[in-house]
């Protein structure tokens, strides 16, 4: 891709980003307006109660499994708002994993199953419990970390009710004030990010990691060739790898599912800090964004080691 198309590429998904945090952020004061909160809240009730989680952080689970960036910008605001703490934020965040989960699956289901068949039933569903036992972590760590919230969740049921006309007004009094500030940071960082990649930054990075695989001599070197191919270029590219490695039975399954798990593990940090840092620096502060996504990167690679080596071990 030619530079300046490339430019005018990345103005557009600026621009598309933009607008879909614009209309996330609507729909979050929406909601928050028109005190549905604790209705949305419904579905992870129990979890939220168990863990001392607030009312918002259950309206945000429940929306994340529709939006992710709602989800997101509903915490946002009610950080800034001061009605969520930073560390129960951070929780929060970690809490929404399992909807992301949801969110994905259909892609990842019928992109994985016509290249490893029976396979893609085990990979999606390890991944699933990567997912459940982030939540529970997060449930306990609220537990140990965060006082009861009986008396929040009460209050917000009192809350005055308003009218939908109200509502639109404040909603978009507050999108007016947001907007400038969103396009005014997250532009640059996008900018920053294209320039890397243009500069070949990434894809240094890829392959450093690729080269330097010496803690997997675990794995076959035909199954190592699927994660080369996982970290260097997409999760496509692995999959027709894996695919080809089976029909000629170089691999078994559980090798070529264990090869697909330490791949996600090693490429997700990069691909994270490539597209979601930029975008969640439209909806929090740059500090806040990177310590969002580090946090929620690392919880995740821990749990996805630690279904990767009970697979290995029991699978």
């Amino acid at each position: 891709m030619e530079f300046f198309p490339a430019l005018a590429h990345v103005f557009w998904q600026i621009a598309r980003m933009t607008l879909f945090i614009s209309l996330g952020l609507f729909v979050a004061n929406m909601i928050e307006a028109l005190n549905w909160s604790h209705r949305l809240a419904v579905l992870a009730r129990p979890l939220i109660r168990l863990g001392h989680l607030s009312t918002t952080t259950g309206a945000s689970f429940s929306l994340a499994f529709f939006s992710g960036v709602s989800a997101n910008t509903m915490l946002s605001e009610a950080y800034e708002r001061g009605e969520m703490s930073h560390r129960e934020l951070v929780l929060a965040n970690l809490f929404n994993s399992l909807p992301r989960f949801f969110l994905h699956l259909p892609t990842v289901f019928f992109l994985t199953v016509p290249f490893i068949h029976m396979g893609a039933f085990i990979y999606v569903g390890l991944t699933f419990g990567v997912a459940i036992i982030q939540t529970f972590t997060v449930v306990l760590a609220g537990r140990l970390l965060l006082p009861p919230n009986e008396s929040e969740i009460a209050a917000v049921d009192r809350k005055k009710s308003t009218t939908i006309k109200e509502a639109l007004v404040k909603s978009g009094k507050r999108l007016k004030k947001k907007i400038f500030h969103i396009f005014l940071i997250m532009t640059p960082i996008y900018l920053i990010f294209f320039a890397l990649g243009q500069f070949g930054f990434f894809h240094s990075l890829n392959n450093v990691l690729a080269n330097h695989v010496w803690f997997l001599s675990w794995l076959k070197p035909e199954a190592l060739g699927i994660v080369v191919l996982h970290i260097t270029t997409e999760f496509s590219a692995g999959l027709a790898a894996a695919s080809a490695l089976l029909a000629d039975n170089s691999l078994s399954v559980k090798e070529v599912v264990l090869a697909l798990l330490v791949g996600n593990i090693l490429a997700a940090p990069i691909r994270a800090v490539r597209h979601q840092f930029p975008y969640y620096t439209g909806i929090y502060s740059p500090k806040l964004a990177l310590e969002l996504v580090s946090i929620s990167q690392l919880t995740r690679a821990g749990c996805i080691v630690l279904i990767t080596l009970c697979y290995f071990f029991f699978g």
